[in-house]
């Protein structure tokens, strides 16, 4: 006799999917609306997909302060961990949107393609975040991938972009299979792919499962690639310089905050009774993830191959906490999220603003006497520059701080002092872009920026922000520590165990 479903048990509730919901009507209006419409007339569709994130942050927005549940059979979460994401990757693609406008029209972009593919990534970014079993963060991850993908391959005029799309499509694919294979081993050594029922299998489980360990040394080199962890870093520059600016500023923002959204869901919360199996890896992932993207960032002369070095040392630092553990570690990882998309995302914005007729302009020798030209431009880019390298009172030195206390106080003191320093190793690239601008002459011509008004909202969004989330950090931490808070609590481990 054939089974029947019973509906009632899948526990189905609209509210948290909502969000995607409405990303996907957007993706899918701004697609048939776009095949109409001129490329050279793409600017509407970008304000269209801005309408649609703009409804999708509302009904995020309304989520807050609702109770912990889990929903469609325990696939998907509904947290103060799962709003916080939908929220930071939201305004993240909002932003990419606005520094797009001119952007995709001047380099002969498709709109109707490119906006969608921004929109239906996003909806990948907010499946990961939202995810409480393995396949559903699997097939969210998949669809931000596809997206990427074609978004970094998406000016086709240009052989770089093309071998950018290439090399990242055939590293991704072959990063996919270790994630795939990893989950398998998971579920074979636990019998679930729930993560609340993971977390309850694991506790009294058998030390030195070999299923178990190589599952998670497969899902630790899929999560790796992800974030541009040394030694799975390889695709980052080429495709950082290959990609258009404005998707790579989507990569550095938007594809980090998903892949350690469903990285930290899974280890940190999930994983935690079995951490003493991979915590000493990633401690040695993150010492050389910080010090590698640091030193090799110090030759770069191509501003976008350096800010790809700088987001390997940065994923580096984020592993910091990860090793760290516990709500002080998870939530300095959140707030440090946070600061570090809007610090990017103006970065690129800069970048873009140097490009003109085709031409990328994206050597650091380019910026020469941006400060004489474009005073506010130069002294936005000082901005973001200054904070990356973590100087007070801007958003990275009030992330850094976060993350390196929590270290310390898990005993983690050479990491530290290795994080520290490559630090000071970064101060050399990031003040060496100040120091262009201001006391060097030559560079290019920057187009009148009066006609772009979306960039010089990126740009203007971007400094606010990294300025604001510095100097009135309160609510920011308080936000992140209650979303880490709700995700760590939700697993069966640590209700049971409060002392870890």
């Amino acid at each position: 006799m054939t089974p029947v479903l019973d509906i009632s048990r899948l526990n189905i509730s609209w509210p948290p999917i909502l969000p995607l919901i409405a990303v996907t009507i957007a993706a899918v209006v701004v697609l048939l609306v776009g095949v109409r419409i001129d490329d050279e007339d793409s600017e509407g569709l970008g304000w269209l997909s801005l309408a649609g994130l703009g409804i999708a942050f509302v009904l995020s927005l309304a989520l807050v302060g609702q109770g912990q549940d889990v929903t469609f059979a325990g696939a998907i979460a509904l947290d103060k961990f799962t709003t916080y994401f939908y929220l930071v990757i939201l305004l993240a693609a909002g932003v990419t949107v606005l520094l797009s406008l001119d952007y995709v029209r001047e380099l002969g972009l498709p709109g109707a393609e490119y906006y969608s593919m921004i929109l239906f990534a996003t909806l990948g970014m907010m499946l990961m975040a939202a995810a409480s079993d393995l396949i559903i963060i699997f097939l969210g991850l998949e669809t931000m991938s596809i997206c990427v993908y074609v978004l970094a391959g998406m000016a086709r005029r240009d052989a770089k972009s093309s071998e950018a799309a290439l090399k990242y499509f055939m590293l991704g694919a072959f990063s996919t299979g270790f994630l795939l294979y990893g989950i398998a081993l998971l579920y074979g050594a636990t019998g679930t792919i729930k993560l609340v029922g993971i977390s309850t299998a694991l506790r009294g489980h058998a030390a030195h499962d070999p299923l178990l360990l190589l599952g998670l040394g497969m899902m630790l080199i899929g999560f790796g690639f992800k974030v541009a962890a040394v030694p799975f870093h390889m695709w980052t520059p080429d495709v950082y310089e290959g990609a258009p600016t404005s998707v790579t500023a989507f990569m550095a923002a938007g594809v980090k905050l998903a892949a350690f959204a469903g990285f930290l869901r899974i280890f940190m919360a999930h994983l935690w009774p079995v951490r003493a199996e991979w915590a000493m890896v990633l401690w040695a992932m993150a010492a050389l993830t910080m010090v590698g993207g640091n030193l090799i960032a110090v030759v770069q002369s191509n501003i976008k191959r350096m800010l790809a070095y700088s987001a390997i040392a940065h994923a580096g630092y984020i592993m910091v906490a990860m090793t760290a553990g516990g709500p002080s570690g998870g939530s300095a990882i959140l707030f440090y999220l946070l600061g570090y998309a809007f610090t990017n995302l103006g970065a690129f914005a800069v970048i873009i603003a140097l490009a003109r007729r085709g031409e990328a302009h994206d050597a650091i020798s380019d910026l020469r006497g941006l400060a004489t030209r474009h005073p506010l431009l130069a002294a936005s880019m000082a901005l973001l520059m200054l904070s990356l390298t973590g100087v007070p009172p801007l958003a990275g030195f009030i992330g850094k701080f976060y993350i390196f206390a929590a270290a310390l106080e898990a005993g983690y003191l050479w990491l530290v002092i290795i994080a520290v320093i490559s630090s000071v190793i970064s101060a050399y690239y990031y003040i060496g872009v100040i120091v262009a601008m201001y006391m060097d002459e030559g560079g290019v011509t920057v187009a009148p920026l009066g006609n772009r008004p979306g960039l010089v909202a990126a740009v203007a969004i971007a400094a606010i922000a990294t300025v604001l989330i510095g100097v009135y950090p309160g609510p920011y931490v308080s936000a992140a520590a209650g979303a880490f808070t709700s995700a760590y609590g939700a697993a069966p481990s640590h209700a049971a165990s409060p002392q870890h």
